[in-house]
């Protein structure tokens, strides 16, 4: 769409005209005509509508943007000016933000910390020039919405006059490939399910790893080991996904005209799934890598993490042949497929299930007692070492194959890593960062830096992510000067990867390349791993840098990276308010609640938590005065990284009718009043080995109590066993059957109110 154009007045006398001043405006066409620069204005409208879908036989709840999931391919050219009017027709606010593309600040899409969000019924219109290329992608940055479905492609094409442009690859047949996930959970749930260390999406997955499985499997020692050190059951992904996706489909096919080489342009649009990427016509050929050229690269395979961009050159060896390109998820539960080319299809053989327990005998030896990881000494970086390798039974392939990469001249190693390290112990090659080189240089303008050094912190037990312990709503924004170059020191302390975005900008993966060194936006950081990135603040404005795992970054895993001396944001009207509710995502409380009506009565938990803070009341019902009823509610706070400690304010209030006013002494010879007390207390808890809860309180009758207890214990797969026990002589068993999400089979033994059997109802 042409919005401008240039017009000349002639004066009367052509041949008065100043020669000099003609020549230099027919330059100036000629350059704007070849360029585009200022006068294409390539306009969408985009519809955003609450929907149904059925991906699984159910129907659930989605968000649709223009009637499709995912989102419409939006295509531009480098030179044009996108306007996008964004129609909220939802009765929820919204908001679209433009991953990895250098716009100015008040259009990245961020609510709260670029613009207001988009109110329902509203429209709003992103308008910005397209000052580069490669392949981006786009999605909602409000709340949990990307994962409902608002997730697109975004293609900006190179001018074919561009001396960039690559004869044999950017002229290829090309399709955009939007890799995403399903749950029919609804997003909310599953945040909250999350945060209170729900395993039924390791059930679901088949990945418990109960005691019993791990007799089974001769790792009693290892599982011991895991719970010694206070770590829950070994995984590489959050959550249970019904459906992985690509282009909104379980299965897709692209069928090209001519030639045997086509291009896929790859976004991993998944709100927590990394992906590995494989084809069954040969090797894949890496050429872009977050919207930005690399020199050419061949694999056999390829990770793709949460966000990330990949362009990828695959061959099509007999055009009566339809070849399986295979996007599977990292937890090996589930896949979706491309079939590249028309004919016979060719299929790739599904990756075998992960060796859990392999897995988990790794991370015993990777985490100290304290929490934190020990990264040995080998100073891992770049996905070169990969810990998860153990996991992976196709890698390590015969003993031949292993003799060769090992004795590999080329591969001039540290015989430490090599357990990690995927491409010295099998004849596969899989991409690594350590990998990726710039065709041009990347190296920043002379100029001031400024080193920032963040640990990457965080635990499974209560789904809390951080950055140096601190997430978004505890940190000042950090501030940089426009003109500096910025250096970035990450260093990965917790037991999960961590894809980390920079908003507004590329920065430089220091990987060995020297000046070639390549641009990326996101880097996919592993447990124990250390890597160093720059870029140079060019673009005023607050600026997420945050984990692209969205559970993670809804927990606060970020930070905002501000200009100083900045102007102010016009469409931020009331900064304090802004702040206030950008905050709010990970001060939000989750409620969990527990009933269990037995034979002997019901018991029964309620409990809110968010990142440090905890409410919570259980409570004990008889049927008859002899039994009574008692209740317990604790305010508390955890405190450190791992949050193994909880202080707390109390209120305990009991009757019982047995006859007697006093019911004896505790075990240090202090009555207790078990029969009729309403009193308050202060205590703690903390978070012993083998994830034992250990709990002291001071009444203010001046008696206090212990107490030791463990939920949860793994049997089997579905049976869970718990025990308590405490000072005033109370002690309790329980086995718990396992049946769905929210319904159980639960049997007890209580010292005070005697044995039960019945259903326990969780939420």
């Amino acid at each position: 769409m042409i919005t401008s154009h240039l017009r000349l007045r002639s004066p009367r006398n052509m041949k008065k005209m100043n020669t000099n001043w003609l020549i230099t405006l027919c330059l100036l066409m000629t350059f704007l005509s070849e360029t585009g620069t200022a006068q294409n204005v390539v306009q969408y409208h985009l519809y955003v509508r609450d929907t149904l879908v059925n991906f699984t036989g159910k129907e659930k709840h989605a968000i649709a943007v223009n009637g499709q999931i995912p989102m419409p391919t939006l295509t531009f050219t480098e030179g044009d000016t996108a306007e996008i009017y964004v129609h909220n027709e939802l009765k929820e606010s919204t908001s679209l933000h433009w991953h990895g593309v250098f716009l100015p600040n008040r259009e990245d899409g961020v609510p709260y910390l670029t613009q207001m969000p988009i109110q329902p019924g509203k429209v709003y219109v992103y308008r910005f020039p397209v000052i580069q290329h490669g392949t981006h992608w786009y999605h909602s940055h409000s709340g949990l919405q990307e994962q409902l479905g608002m997730y697109g492609s975004l293609i900006f094409k190179k001018r074919k006059n561009d001396p960039r442009f690559r004869h044999g690859i950017d002229d290829l047949p090309t399709m955009p490939v939007t890799l995403s996930e399903w749950t029919n959970y609804h997003p909310h749930n599953v945040e909250r399910m999350l945060h209170n260390a729900s395993d039924w999406f390791a059930l679901r997955k088949n990945a418990v790893q109960s005691y019993g499985e791990a007799i089974r499997e001769g790792h009693l020692k290892t599982k011991v080991g895991n719970e010694w050190k206070r770590m829950l059951a070994m995984d590489v992904s959050d959550v249970y996904y019904d459906k992985f996706l690509v282009n909104g489909h379980p299965n897709g096919s692209f069928t090209p005209g001519q030639g045997k080489n086509v291009r896929l342009q790859i976004s991993n649009a998944g709100a927590s799934t990394n992906f590995w990427l494989r084809y069954a016509g040969g090797k894949i050929t890496v050429v872009a890598n977050d919207g930005n050229d690399v020199e050419p690269v061949e694999v056999d395979r390829l990770l793709i993490a949460v966000s990330e961009t990949y362009d990828l050159v695959v061959t099509i060896p007999d055009t009566t042949v339809a070849y399986e390109f295979m996007a599977t998820s990292e937890d090996r539960t589930g896949s979706a497929s491309l079939y590249i080319g028309q004919g016979v299809r060719q299929l790739i053989s599904p990756l075998p299930r992960l060796k859990y327990f392999e897995g988990m005998k790794m991370m015993n030896g990777m985490m100290k007692m304290s929490g934190d990881l020990d990264d040995m000494g080998m100073h891992m970086s770049l996905n070169q070492m990969d810990m998860n390798v153990v996991m992976y039974p196709e890698i390590t392939g015969s003993a031949s194959d292993k003799k060769k990469a090992r004795t590999n001249p080329e591969h001039d190693h540290h015989p430490a890593k090599d357990r990690y390290n995927a491409n010295r112990l099998s004849s596969i090659t899989t991409l690594n960062y350590a990998m990726l080189q710039s065709p041009d240089s990347t190296q920043l303008p002379d100029g001031p830096t400024r080193e920032l050094r963040f640990e990457l912190t965080g635990n499974m037990n209560r789904y809390v992510w951080s950055l140096d312990n601190k997430v978004v709503s505890e940190a000042d924004k950090i501030l940089i000067k426009k003109g500096e170059n910025v250096r970035l020191i990450l260093f990965n302390n917790s037991m999960m990867r961590h894809p980390m975005h920079l908003h507004g900008h590329d920065f430089r993966v220091l990987n060995g390349k020297g000046v070639n060194s390549p641009l990326k936006n996101v880097i996919d950081i592993m447990p124990m791993e250390t890597d160093t990135l720059e870029f140079h603040a060019n673009v005023y404005g607050d600026w997420f840098f945050h984990c692209h795992i969205l559970y993670h970054m809804m927990s606060g895993m970020g930070r905002v990276i501000s200009y100083e001396n900045q102007p102010n944001n016009p469409l931020i009207p009331n900064p304090r308010y802004a702040q206030r509710k950008l905050f709010s995502d990970d001060r939000h409380f989750h409620m969990m609640a527990e009933n269990d009506f037995a034979t002997n009565g019901n018991d029964g938990l309620l409990m809110f938590q968010n990142t440090r803070w905890t409410l919570g009341t259980e409570w004990r019902l008889g049927y008859n005065d002899m039994h009574g009823y008692e209740t317990e509610t604790h305010v508390g706070r955890y405190i450190g990284r791992m949050q193994w400690l909880m202080i707390f304010a109390g209120f305990d209030w009991r009757y019982r009718n047995e006859g007697i006013d006093e019911r004896g002494e505790n075990i240090f010879g202090q009555r207790n009043t078990k029969d009729d007390r309403a009193l308050t207390s202060l205590g703690f808890s903390y978070k012993l080995p083998m994830l034992i809860d250990f709990q002291t309180e001071v009444f203010h009758n001046g008696t206090f109590r212990l107490q030791l207890m463990r939920e949860d214990i793994p049997v089997t797969k579905r049976l869970r066993m718990g025990f308590m026990v405490n000072s005033d002589a109370e002690y309790m068993v329980e086995a718990r059957y396992v049946f769905t999400r929210n319904l159980g089979l639960r049997t007890h033994y209580d010292s005070d109110m005697g044995f039960g059997a019945g259903i326990s109802v969780t939420y």
